[in-house]
């Protein structure tokens, strides 16, 4: 439980400090403005590189588990509750 809650908090870090970042670039002098499809689009990319990253660590970790608990896998035991008569 805490591995999930601490992964949840460093997605939200990554998340939350560039918004704040880019909510403070624009400086108090006139002149200097913020082109907002710029920003609005490095905000996307940094959000599906994110996803993207843990899509395949998702991924990944469901094909292990199909290729590593298969029936045909030589180390494979029954458990307690699936009994032994296979």
């Amino acid at each position: 439980m805490k591995g999930i809650v601490g992964l949840f908090l460093v997605l939200a870090v990554m998340v939350i400090v560039p918004a704040v970042e880019y909510a403070f670039a624009a400086g108090d002098e006139p002149g200097e403005y913020l082109d907002r499809r710029v920003v609005i689009w490095n905000l996307f990319f940094r959000m599906m590189t994110i996803a993207f990253v843990v899509g395949a660590v998702v991924s990944g970790t469901m094909i292990w588990q199909v290729w590593r608990f298969r029936e045909s896998h030589p180390k494979a035991k029954p458990t307690q509750y699936e009994g032994t008569d296979w």
